[in-house]
């Protein structure tokens, strides 16, 4: 299994400690978990994107070129970008850009996003996302692939003969679609034959495993190789300790602080409290022998080869105590329980 540390650039006050960081504090705070994660063997990292409160992550390719300045061989990621509301155009020029700046190390995972608050801010209706996302992805692949394209849809103003500069440097920027909510997704990433990465994160395992299915089942439909159906995951936060029960301690006032935000409630998690999200969701709270079970169930079901985690919210130090106990005592196991082709 391959693994990558993502954030969301959410900044509320320290559950524990009470401390806000300015928003210069928390980029740079951004920039050094991303260099330690490089330092500690991840695979990958990501940057979500967000519109509106507690997140500060609404530019992703501006944070990730930072971080790409920093970093040499670490995977850079979008988790998600929300193309359902953004211009073909201006990603592609943006993440073409990023591509060179990086190396070559850039991976864009798109999707529609699990925020109604963005809708409004860039001019569409929720309930035209699925129908925006598909046309803005259609043509943002014609626009990395193609030169002089001539276009003409619903959401943007027709094309004549363009071609973006720069084209990107690696000969196909690997394209992931993020899957949350609906088969639509997994549907138009079955179409196109490429990965899917489930968000794994509010809902229970059956409601994901119910679109990783529907995802394979597809893929076959378009008549692509079984074997070549990539599935990745996320998992939410991470908090180890030397047992669970200090594990759960800790954690506490963390999982209590980011659910009482309004941010959290537009994902309208059916878990109940902490000890509901342990037993039927996809935290990773315990010690490391427990989260390792965990993380095995859930490939059971999923046949991930690739799996995100977080440690926003906590202080610095433990964001590092986090990271290093999952680089030493999780990954290694996992690494060697599970195949992955993934950045191979």
């Amino acid at each position: 299994m391959k693994f990558a540390l993502f954030s969301l650039v959410m900044n509320i006050p320290n559950a524990v400690t009470g401390e806000t960081l300015t928003t210069q504090q928390k980029f740079q705070n951004i920039l050094k978990q991303a260099i330690y994660a490089e330092e500690l063997g991840f695979d990958a990292y990501g940057i979500g994107e967000r519109h509106g409160p507690p997140f500060l992550s609404s530019s992703p390719p501006v944070l990730l070129t930072a971080i790409a300045a920093h970093t040499s061989r670490i995977r850079l990621l979008t988790t998600v970008a929300v193309l359902s509301v953004l211009d073909p155009v201006r990603v592609a020029e943006d993440y073409a850009t990023l591509d060179h700046l990086s190396g070559g190390r850039l991976e864009l995972i798109i999707g529609k996003g699990n925020d109604p608050r963005h809708y409004p801010l860039f001019g569409i209706k929720e309930e035209e996302q699925w129908e925006s996302l598909a046309e803005r992805y259609a043509l943002l692949k014609r626009l990395w692939s193609e030169e002089n394209v001539s276009w003409e849809g619903k959401y943007r103003p027709p094309l004549q003969d363009v071609t973006i500069l720069p084209r990107p440097y690696q000969r196909t920027i690997p394209i992931w679609h993020g899957s949350a909510s609906s088969p639509l997704s997994t549907e138009l990433a079955a179409k196109y034959g490429e990965p899917i990465f489930s968000s794994n994160t509010f809902h229970p395992l059956p409601k994901y495993k119910a679109l990783i299915d529907h995802y394979r089942e597809r893929w076959a439909y378009y008549g692509h190789d079984p074997q070549h159906a990539t599935v990745g995951a996320g998992a939410g936060t991470l908090y180890l300790a030397k047992t669970t029960e200090e594990a759960i301690r800790r954690f506490r006032p963390y999982y209590e602080a980011f659910h009482s935000t309004d941010s959290a409630k537009h994902n309208q998690s059916p878990f109940t409290s902490l000890e509901d999200n342990l037993a039927n969701g996809p935290l990773l709270v315990g010690s490391p022998e427990r989260v390792i079970e965990k993380i095995l169930t859930y490939h059971s079901a999923y046949g991930h080869q690739v799996m995100s985690i977080s440690v926003d919210g906590l202080t610095e130090a433990e964001q590092r105590e986090q990271m290093s106990w999952f680089a030493a005592e999780v990954a290694p196991v996992l690494r060697r329980e599970i195949s992955s082709s993934v950045w191979s």
